[in-house]
């Protein structure tokens, strides 16, 4: 019920505390507060400006094969229709006709998502700005609510918090980077067509954990079952996406961002499932770092240990 005013606010709290660093020494160097506030912004539009005008690049150019791949699918369908009725005896008239509808009504789901989407694209900005302009205000909220007894261990605790979330948020940038150019390259070497933006595509995904290398992998894998007809370069789509995986959890996080948030794995697919169910892509996204900022919040209140024992990694 409250997702259109929660989710915007806590995606404006998220990138105000990653920008926080940026402002703060933007104002030690004589930038007014309003002015570092709007070049950190500036930044962070600029940044996404640049990763929308790649994957609209790439979407425009996949757009003229995708008729070609829609008349595939359809007939591949009908295929597979065709054998199950041949082998079960089961009649599939009605399951062709809904899946093949079924392209149409995801599009227009799509379509009718887009507002709600732009308008909370729209309030994000406002709400970071809003958290930056009146930091102050918001700490001295909570020193209020938490009482004298704690002060202390909020005034260590939150400069900590901020300090670790900016680190740990900047390593992994560079890591959905370093992941979209070896995605790329993989796709590049077998020959599948619109490897940048699927490559690109599957490394901001996995900002989803354990979901987001899943789903987003199957459009790969479809196009290149598609249009080549044979099994082999969807395998070898998955075998890219496997070892670039296993590279990016073994090799390039630990030596590109080093800042573990050491939360257990239960914990965040707790939190990935609870965000769907709530919230939908945005929850799944933002609950992953919510509950880390839980788990680092309870590593400085001793009255929330049990709470810090069941979000860590103590096993």
């Amino acid at each position: 019920f409250g997702k259109t005013l929660f989710i915007p606010l806590f995606f404006g709290l998220l990138i105000a505390m990653i920008l926080y660093p940026v402002c703060k020494w933007l104002e030690q160097k004589r930038f007014p507060k309003s002015v570092a506030i709007t070049l950190c912004l500036l930044i962070v539009a600029l940044l996404f400006a640049g990763i929308a005008l790649l994957l609209i690049w790439q979407i425009s150019m996949f757009r003229q094969d995708a008729p070609e791949l829609i008349k595939k699918l359809r007939v591949a369908v009908q295929d597979a229709a065709q054998w199950i009725e041949g082998s079960f005896g089961l009649n599939t008239s009605n399951w062709v006709q809904q899946s093949i509808g079924g392209i149409g009504s995801v599009a227009k789901m799509v379509i009718n998502n887009m507002l709600d989407t732009f308008f909370m694209l729209f309030l994000i900005p406002i709400y970071t700005a809003l958290f930056l302009y009146h930091r102050r205000v918001f700490v001295q909220f909570l020193r209020q609510i938490i009482g004298a007894q704690h002060k202390d261990k909020l005034e260590l605790m939150l400069p900590k918090i901020i300090d670790t979330y900016f680190n740990y948020i900047k390593g992994m940038m560079l890591v959905y980077l370093i992941v979209g150019v070896l995605n790329s390259i993989g796709l590049l070497a077998l020959g599948i067509e619109h490897a940048v933006l699927f490559g690109m595509l599957c490394a901001i995904m996995t900002i989803i954990p354990y979901v987001g290398i899943v789903v987003s992998a199957l459009l790969p894998i479809s196009v290149a079952w598609l249009s080549t007809g044979s099994v082999w370069y969807p395998l070898g789509v998955v075998a890219v996406f496997a070892v670039v995986q296993y590279l990016e959890a073994n090799v390039i996080f630990p030596k590109v961002v080093g800042i573990q948030l050491n939360v257990s794995t239960w914990a965040m697919l707790v939190a990935v499932i609870a965000g769907g169910v709530l919230w939908g892509v945005s929850g799944m996204v933002l609950f992953i770092p919510l509950a880390a900022l839980l788990k680092l919040a309870t590593d400085y209140v001793e009255e929330w240990e049990p709470l810090n024992d069941l979000l860590g990694r103590n096993a």
